[in-house]
């Protein structure tokens, strides 16, 4: 078990987890995705890859009465979540390619993954190798896709938060019955290019494609000091708990 963790806090001290000084540390990204997931009291929610339940736990303390789930490969951060969450949070230590049996007879309302970002044949291996593992591609992108599909409810959701660039790959990969697309670029700063998109699809939906006008994270055209710089919007999600809709 890691024994050198930090207490960090999330949504203005609200969630509070563990996490390993050295190595992945969740940061912005898992909230962001946490606040998009529309969820309701009485729902399920099944997180894949989820560390040390930065989105599950964010989730659950926005909306009250859900049921979480993680699956998380790496025993140790598994370990975090579940310590992390109190008991709010059932963390299951797998394999995405190989799920537990009782785990691939249920559906959940939605399934929401912020899978590893980078190819590891694209570029270099990290030296830290619990952060190579959450950062690097290990498991191809199809298949954090085709298990989200498998495990979502009839009519229920997936969501995922990824590089703008895997746009195209996650499209291909999204079954046929996997429809009402919706994508939201995420934007650095006004006039950037989006480096970060959240998607998300519908198991059986019928509606349009739709792509939204971005998400700016910071104000101004760049950065011109030390110090906070995020949009109010994006406070108001990071440090208040607020929902993203879109």
């Amino acid at each position: 078990m890691m024994d050198d963790l930090t207490r960090d806090a999330f949504l203005g001290g609200l969630v509070q987890l563990l996490q390993p000084r050295v190595g992945y540390r969740a940061g912005v990204d898992p909230v962001l995705l946490a606040a998009s997931v529309p969820a309701q009291a009485g729902q399920s929610v099944l997180d894949l890859g989820c560390g040390v339940g930065a989105a599950a736990l964010c989730l659950g303390a926005r909306i009250a009465g859900l049921s979480l789930t993680g699956v998380e490969m790496q025993a140790e951060y598994a370990q975090l979540a579940a310590r992390n969450g109190g008991g709010r949070l059932e963390v299951v230590v797998a394999d995405l390619n190989d799920l537990p049996a009782d785990l691939r007879e249920r559906q959940f309302d939605h399934v929401m993954a912020n899978p590893p970002y980078f190819d590891r044949k694209a570029g270099l291996s990290g030296q830290n190798a619990a952060r190579e593992a959450a950062l690097g591609e290990a498991t191809p992108l199809a298949v954090w896709i085709k298990v989200a599909a498998k495990r979502v409810k009839p009519k229920g959701q997936v969501h995922f938060i990824h590089r703008a660039e895997r746009i195209p790959q996650i499209l291909e990969a999204l079954p046929d019955h996997m429809g009402s697309i919706e994508i939201l670029p995420i934007s650095p700063r006004i006039g950037r290019a989006a480096e970060l998109v959240i998607l998300r699809a519908r198991k059986n939906g019928r509606a349009a494609f739709k792509l939204h006008a971005p998400l700016i994270l910071h104000e101004g055209a760049r950065h011109l000091r030390d110090g906070d710089s995020y949009a109010p919007r994006i406070k108001a999600i990071l440090r208040d708990g607020t929902a993203l809709d879109f």
